[in-house]
């Protein structure tokens, strides 16, 4: 009964879609067309058109009831001032620490709708104008929650840039980055800032976190006593790691670190231990979240034997860090501050 009522939700939106044209809509010839979502701003602000991992839309008016998919993407709606154009978000409560963030309250406003995974029917009863997600954090052919299929339902998507697909793995591959982490935050709040005519606490957001970084960076170990570092997201057969396009890349760089993935064009994915072993890291930075905690994944580094003699392991240098610092996220510039600190103790400075 339940599958023949979603069913039924999911073919009452298509003909509503058809109809009214809600949404974020994209023209097929990439210059875009108008989302029809309601709001208001400053007379004249709009029609606003942005560009978001290569498409183009334009907005008549900002989203009303936009849908957030994990806890970092959430936090650049919230660290904006936008709560009152959420409809709500989904998150992992194990990927949810939100007691110190200065967005706090927004958590505790706007409604939690799910702790799984997003899916169109949430969405649908959400009654979204937008979705606010990224590739492999909530969007993926998979789960078929893609923004083509919210698009054929009247939903407009906005994909977070850390997540943008760049076809390093061929033309149909899902390596994901097309630029440095930290310009994937500012872009995204100098983007969002026009899409919901907020540009001036944009900008003061992104001169706020430059100045964050560039004073860490001004503490950080110079280039010829930069320890190198490996992140480690999780995984025993292989490691879940990081390249060159996700947040822990500029965290450990502009920290002060070497980060030994950097050549890999990819954000979020796995590599051989044998890699891991022939870098040889000073430092490794765990990834904490869920389980396995930060304690068992440490304790299992520490008992691989293929590990017993990289450097980070025989002098006990790892350090733990949020799962919400290093995925894309308002979080960031503070992590590298954090970072910064650890590594200047290792490099005797």
């Amino acid at each position: 009964m339940r599958t023949r009522h979603r069913s039924a939700a999911l073919l009452t939106a298509l003909a509503l879609a058809a109809l009214t044209g809600c949404g974020a809509h994209v023209a097929e010839d990439g210059k875009g067309d108008s989302a029809k979502a309601s709001g208001s701003g400053r007379s004249g602000h709009y029609p606003v058109t942005i560009e978001n991992c290569g498409t183009k839309t334009t907005y008549d008016k900002a989203p009303q009831r936009v849908v957030t998919n994990d806890v970092g993407i959430a936090d650049i709606m919230f660290a904006l001032g936008l709560e009152d154009h959420m409809a709500g978000y989904v998150m992992p409560e194990y990927r949810g620490k939100i007691d110190a963030v200065a967005w706090k309250d927004a958590y505790g406003k706007v409604p939690w709708l799910s702790k799984k995974a997003i899916t169109k029917e949430l969405a649908l009863d959400a009654k979204a104008d937008l979705v606010f997600a990224g590739w492999n954090y909530g969007f993926g052919e998979d789960s078929d929650v893609t923004p083509a299929s919210l698009k054929k339902l009247g939903i407009g998507s906005y994909v977070l840039t850390e997540s943008c697909r760049n076809g390093a793995d061929g033309e149909k591959g899902t390596a994901r980055g097309v630029m440095p982490p930290l310009d994937a935050l500012y872009t995204d709040l100098r983007t969002l800032g026009k899409i919901f005519d907020v540009e001036n606490r944009a900008d003061a957001l992104i001169a706020k976190y430059r100045k964050q970084v560039a004073d860490a960076q001004a503490k950080a170990p110079e280039d010829g006593a930069r320890p190198t570092v490996f992140l480690y997201d999780g995984g025993q057969d292989k490691p879940m790691t990081s390249g060159r396009f996700a947040g822990p890349h500029d965290i450990i760089t502009k920290a002060g670190g070497d980060h030994v993935m950097k050549d890999l064009k990819d954000s979020w994915t796995t590599v051989g231990w044998e890699t891991v072993v022939e870098q040889n890291p000073d430092v490794i930075v765990i990834n904490d979240y869920g389980t396995p905690t930060a304690e068992q994944k440490k304790s299992f580094l520490k008992s691989y034997a293929p590990l017993k003699n990289v450097s980070a392991i025989k002098n006990d240098r790892i350090f733990v860090m949020d799962y919400a610092d290093l995925v894309e996220s308002p979080r960031n510039p503070a992590a590298v501050t954090a970072l910064a600190g650890y590594l200047r103790g290792v490099s005797g400075h």
